[in-house]
């Protein structure tokens, strides 16, 4: 594969939310290891280093108003962003940064730097759950979205909760380099490959305390970072090395459903946002990780009493840039 640079400019600043640069901060440079040339770059206003959320010093490359032009603009989140105005001069930084890189993008309440540099104004956007109805009214030009992962609006992103940052990046990786090279690097991070930008922040799989038993809670984590796997009663017993029938009698005791239930819905959660997104039902089915079209349908069926057809027609939405087709 050609590598051909892509610089990746990070706004940061005092209170910025650790989790918020590190995770993306690492996709783009695990994707590196597999073909990928992402060059990143800390930004700050005045060009000075930053204290963190947890109180590491942070330097930085360069004064936000001096930098270069960067191909993607990343503004991160932080605590104190929902509660006070955002300073000036970081909402200014960002009104300069943004013309100037090919695509924007916030982590978590980073948007509220976004709106403040008036970048969101009659675009769809979404933040941490617990401040999207803040977001809505300080800036009421925005479409506020309150329940998405992430939300892509022409060039502009923005995402939920920290975590779901790392999402958006790998978002970002599929469309820059496409979905084998984006795969190895959510593999090698052992992250879900990947949540799609329309699924809930209060999806199946973010739902419920965590399994007690160490065995479970492996066989969770398999299935999150890759729905499309083997994840047959026999495949997912012998990773664990139990009987399959003592795996499914602890999923019973400890989560009152299957194993194979289970498998189900976090492939239905996945599907349902991927019809969001744009695929058909087809593509949604292999995607998931779904052995068919007709087990897709069949669990559509039980769960909404529908198709994933009729689902797409009546409850799919589009960005402002029209419905998006799948990704290559």
């Amino acid at each position: 594969m050609e590598r051909r640079e892509h610089r990746v400019g990070i706004l940061v600043f005092d209170g910025m939310k650790m989790l918020d640069l590190s995770g993306p901060a690492e996709v783009f440079s695990e994707a590196n290891r597999f073909g990928a040339d992402y060059r990143l770059s800390l930004v700050s206003v005045g060009g000075k280093p930053v204290r963190s959320s947890i109180g590491v010093q942070v330097p930085v490359d360069a004064d936000a108003l001096d930098g270069p032009a960067f191909d993607t603009l990343l503004v991160v989140g932080g605590d104190a962003l929902p509660t006070f105005p955002v300073d000036p001069g970081l909402g200014a930084a960002a009104a300069d940064l943004a013309p100037r890189a090919g695509r924007v993008a916030s982590i978590c309440t980073g948007a509220f730097v976004l709106g403040a540099a008036g970048l969101l104004d009659g675009r769809r956007a979404t933040t941490h759950w617990q401040h999207t109805a803040l977001l809505a009214r300080r800036h009421p030009e925005a479409r506020v979205e309150p329940d998405a992962i992430f939300v892509r609006d022409g060039t502009t992103y923005t995402s939920a909760g920290v975590t779901a940052g790392i999402d958006l990046a790998l978002a970002l990786v599929e469309d820059d380099h496409g979905p084998d090279l984006t795969r190895d690097v959510a593999r090698s991070l052992v992250v879900y490959m990947q949540r799609a930008g329309g699924q809930s922040q209060f999806s199946a799989s973010l739902q419920g305390p965590a399994p007690q038993t160490p065995v479970l809670r492996l066989v969770q984590d398999a299935v999150k970072v890759d729905p499309t796997a083997d994840h047959s009663l026999e495949a997912l017993a012998a990773r664990v090395q139990v009987s399959p029938r003592h795996l499914t009698r602890m999923f019973r005791a400890e989560l009152d459903t299957t194993p194979m239930k289970y498998v189900e819905l976090i492939r239905f959660d996945l599907a349902k946002a991927l019809l969001d997104a744009g695929h058909n039902a087809t593509e949604a089915a292999a995607l998931s990780g779904f052995p068919s079209y007709e087990s897709l349908r069949r669990a559509f069926a039980r769960h909404l009493g529908l198709s994933p057809t009729r689902y797409r027609q009546r409850f799919s939405t589009t960005g402002a840039d029209g419905p998006r087709g799948p990704r290559t």
